[in-house]
């Protein structure tokens, strides 16, 4: 009998899924901390009572071709994305990462984290009508995978199967119930209509009518590639009645118009082409804004604080390239960059050096290793430099005064050593490999070019070639997904809550991947496990001491010359534009929580 019932019981359970799953939820969260209850009546960051109407005019710089903004090809139009699109769930801008209820009105994570079910409303349908169901959520996982840019490919990765239970339910299986973030990375997918993208190429860019069919709270009403693109209210929005999206998506129309030139961006501004300008250039902040709307009162000028993680904004080695394969020549010509000089001279000093991967956030590397940083670093000893456990990653400095002796004489030292001597023209070769230290520099910000001459000066004096050459922005869009640069000025963004994103920046599957975002080419093997110690950790403590450890070799490994990080946005808009009272830290989410005046 005991035998019997034995087996009957491992029938029974074997007819069970492998977890079970906790009851449906509103919300999902990376630690369970959820701040809103399944009965909120709206985020604390929007003006649940701001007026509908208006038009919101942007600027955005480039060109575009493509109505796609998935894929690797072509560059796609601004708001695309934000304005048209959908997901399972939206996060929320006040939390370090928590998802509420969108197109899936609840989800059922399993206890062991071993799956994720979503459950979709029923009143979720696409732009023409037709209802989003579970269909559509698994031809977007599959296509997105298989056909879309390859962050998809890297930010999936832990996904085993995704399945349609019915038309309103459908489950994502994972290989590895240690992603713990991987139910919230599905909850953010966006959908796409299967109807729609069947019988076309998802590949091909185009801006050809139809544009997509889409689900989102703006429809593309109008569009001349390269010079705009306008979107007008959804009036019958499906996701109009939703307590997350109370007090948002405020305009009637919003209009993205493109420029070249960001001093013409600027002129147009202050013409009234556009609305609100979020200024990143420090010198301009500080002297280019006398125009008359501004002093009369017309253009409110203001800076607002954030407690947004800065990432790295630096000077990026593109490691493929054999002058810079080399360490040693890495480290060296960092020394060139006078930081604290240039500061002075074009931003006022209102800048504060970059140092972290992870700046501005309790993620940050600082100080000597914790106990548990050693514990998570002692195991990869033998394969990284003895600096990553025993000292603190700083850039070098100076006083500011543009006497940048020391540093120079430093660099020139390094390079010595390390087998570069100063040839007939000037320029340094390796006695042994005939690696000549000359590169460019590209980017396609002509208002960077007054930080990096003093750089390629510095680097001329000991001994190393730089040119630097500024793109058009198409040009230089198709260049860095083809990792056809030396060094460019780039942004590795990171959030509060770093995860499977940091795949796509240092894997070393990714170095050879065109489109993806390792531009560095980091291809490291410890490099490699910290990010899957990250990905794995199971609580906040964890992923502080593996993001530190992470931070710890990346910063050792002088991929990149840090530049600077400023905490708070510099906003100038006309004043017909009103935003809440209390924004979040995070983003000023300008098109979806701010709304226009509207006469009575």
């Amino acid at each position: 009998m005991k035998t019997f019932l034995i087996a009957l019981l491992m029938m029974f359970m074997g007819a069970l899924p492998s977890a079970y799953a906790a009851a449906p939820s509103h919300a999902l969260s990376l630690y369970g901390d959820i701040k809103y209850p399944a009965d909120f009546s709206h985020f604390d960051y929007v003006n649940p009572d701001a007026p509908r109407g208006g038009e919101l005019k942007l600027p955005a710089l480039g060109t575009f071709d493509s109505l796609n903004p998935y894929i690797v090809k072509g560059s796609s139009a601004d708001g695309i994305d934000a304005l048209t699109g959908v997901t399972l769930m939206t996060q929320s801008y006040d939390e370090p990462f928590t998802m509420y209820g969108y197109v899936a009105e609840t989800a059922e994570r399993a206890d062991d984290n071993g799956a994720i079910t979503f459950n979709l409303r029923s009143i979720a349908v696409w732009d023409d009508g037709t209802p989003i169901t579970a269909d559509d959520v698994v031809w977007t996982f599959k296509t997105l995978t298989k056909e879309g840019a390859p962050f998809y490919r890297a930010y999936y990765a832990d996904i085993k199967e995704v399945k349609a239970e019915n038309s309103s339910r459908v489950t994502f299986t994972f290989k590895t119930n240690k992603n713990r973030e991987l139910p919230l990375i599905v909850a953010q997918m966006p959908i796409l209509p299967k109807h729609f993208w069947e019988g076309r190429d998802f590949n091909q860019t185009s801006t050809s009518p139809p544009p997509p069919v889409a689900a989102g709270p703006y429809k593309i009403i109008g569009l001349s590639p390269g010079r705009y693109i306008q979107y007008q209210r959804n009036a019958s929005w499906w996701g109009d009645s939703l307590v997350i999206n109370k007090g948002r998506y405020n305009f009637e129309h919003v209009m993205y118009t493109y420029y070249r030139d960001q001093n013409v961006m600027l002129e147009a501004f202050f013409a009234g082409e556009f609305d609100i300008q979020q200024e990143s250039v420090a010198k301009l902040w500080q002297s280019g804004y006398n125009a008359p709307p501004v002093l009369d009162g017309r253009i409110i000028k203001q800076e607002i604080e954030n407690s947004r993680p800065a990432g790295m904004q630096g000077f990026l080695y593109n490691t493929r390239r054999p002058v810079f394969q080399d360490v040693e020549v890495r480290k060296a010509l960092a020394y060139a960059f006078d930081f604290d000089w240039e500061n002075k001279q074009f931003a006022y000093g209102s800048y504060t050096r970059t140092r972290s991967f992870f700046q501005n956030s309790d993620l940050a590397a600082v100080g000597l290793p914790s106990p548990e940083e050693v514990k998570v670093l002692e195991g990869y000893k033998d394969k990284i430099t003895a600096e990553v456990l025993t000292a603190e990653y700083n850039p070098p400095a100076t006083d500011g005064t543009g006497n940048n002796r020391i540093n120079l004489k430093t660099a020139a030292d390094i390079l010595d050593k390390a087998g570069y001597k100063v040839g007939k023209d000037g320029i340094r070769v390796n006695e042994k490999t005939g690696v000549r230290l000359a590169f460019e520099f590209t980017d396609a910000n002509p208002a960077f070019e007054r930080w990096i001459l003093p750089f390629t000066q510095n680097l001329k004096k000991v001994g190393v070639e730089a040119n630097f050459r500024v793109l058009d922005p198409a040009q230089y869009e198709n260049r860095m997904k083809d990792f056809d640069f030396d060094m460019t000025v780039g942004v590795i963004p990171q959030s509060d809550s770093p995860g499977n994103e940091q795949r796509e920046y240092w894997m070393s599957d990714k170095v050879d991947v065109k489109g993806s975002r390792n531009y560095i080419g980091v291809n490291d093997s410890v490099v490699d496990a910290l990010v899957n110690n990250l990905i794995a950790s199971d609580t906040r403590a964890e992923l502080i001491t593996n993001s530190r450890a992470l931070d710890r070799v990346l910063q050792w490994n002088y991929y990149v010359i840090p530049n600077w990080h400023y905490n708070k946005w510099r906003l100038a808009w006309w004043s017909k534009l009103e935003h809440p009272e209390k924004l979040s830290g995070q983003t000023p989410a300008i098109v979806d929580t701010w709304w226009a005046k509207v006469s009575p």
